[in-house]
C-alpha cells in the first residue's frame, strides 16, 4: 500500500496510460479522481476500481475537458472532498497524424496545444494553491514524450507541445520546491494506445509496428503498466528527493 492515505487526480484516465495509472494508484491504496472527457469511460474505470478495491476509498469519475478551467475546478473539488489532492497526473493528451507538417490546420494546432500544454497551466493554477494551503507537499507528474526530447519530423507540432511540458516540469519543480511539491515528467516511447496509428502515420498493422520496434532496443512498445509503474514511483514517498526529472520510459530508445 505504497500510496495509503493519498488522493490522486489522473486526467485522461478512461483508457490507455491514464487508466493504467489510475488502477495502479488504487491498488496501492490511493483514492483516485478518474477524470476524462469520456464520461462513460471514466465511469467504467471508476467502477472497476471500486470493484477491485472494496473498502479502500475507491474512485470517483469526473467528466471534463482539461482545456476548460471550470472542468479542472470540478476535478480538484472532487479531490478536495476526499481530503486531497496529494498527487496529480497530467496525462490527458492528443496528437496530430504523423506526416507533412505543412498540412495541419490552425484549429487542430490550437487544440493540440490547449490539451497538451494549457491543461498543465490550468491544473497548476487551480490545484497548487490548495496543496500549498494544506501544507503536506505533493507530487505532480506530467506525461511528456521521448518525442519532446528527440524530435521526429512528421510530428513537429506535437513534439513542440511535449517540449513545452518538459520545460514547464523543470521550471515548476523549482517554483514549488519550497512547498515540498515535487514536479516530474515521464516520457514514454510510442505505446499501444488509441493514438498509435496517428503517431505512426500509417495503419497500425504488425508489419508497420515492426518498423518502429526496430528503433527500440528492448524490442517492444511501451504499455500502460510500464508508464503506471514509473508514475507510481514518482508519486510515492520513496522518491521524495526526486524533482525536476524527465524520466524516459522508452526501452532504451534515447540511449
Amino acid at each position: 500500500m505504497r500510496l495509503q492515505g493519498k488522493v490522486a487526480i489522473v486526467t485522461g484516465a478512461a483508457s490507455g496510460f491514464g487508466e493504467g495509472i489510475a488502477k495502479a494508484y488504487a491498488r496501492e491504496g490511493a483514492r483516485v479522481v478518474v477524470a476524462d472527457l469520456d464520461r462513460a469511460g471514466a465511469g467504467r474505470v471508476a467502477s472497476e476500481i471500486d470493484a477491485a478495491t472494496p473498502g479502500a476509498g475507491g474512485a470517483v469519475a469526473v467528466a471534463g475537458d482539461v482545456t476548460r478551467r471550470a472542468d479542472i475546478e470540478a476535478m480538484v473539488d472532487a479531490a478536495a472532498a476526499m481530503g486531497g489532492p496529494d498527487i496529480i497526473v497530467n496525462n490527458a493528451g492528443i496528437t496530430h497524424r504523423n506526416g507533412d507538417v505543412l498540412t495541419l490546420d490552425e484549429a487542430s494546432f490550437d487544440r493540440i496545444y490547449a490539451v497538451n500544454v494549457k491543461s498543465v497551466f490550468l491544473m497548476t493554477v487551480v490545484a497548487v494553491p490548495l496543496m500549498q494551503k494544506r501544507g503536506r507537499g505533493g507530487s505532480i507528474i506530467n506525461v511528456g514524450s521521448t518525442a519532446g526530447i528527440r524530435g521526429r519530423p512528421g510530428l513537429a507540432w506535437y513534439n513542440g507541445t511535449k517540449g513545452a511540458v518538459h520545460t514547464l516540469t523543470q521550471s515548476l519543480a523549482l517554483a514549488f520546491a519550497k512547498d515540498n511539491i515535487r514536479v516530474n515528467a515521464v516520457c514514454p516511447v510510442i505505446g499501444a494506445t488509441g493514438l498509435t496509428g496517428a503517431f505512426m502515420g500509417m495503419p497500425d498493422t504488425p508489419e508497420n509496428r515492426e518498423k518502429f520496434l526496430a528503433t527500440i532496443p528492448l524490442g517492444r512498445m511501451s504499455t500502460p503498466a510500464d508508464i503506471a509503474n514509473a508514475c507510481l514511483w514518482l508519486a510515492e514517498d520513496a522518491s521524495s528527493f526526486i524533482t525536476g526529472v524527465l524520466l524516459p520510459v522508452d526501452g532504451g530508445r534515447l540511449a
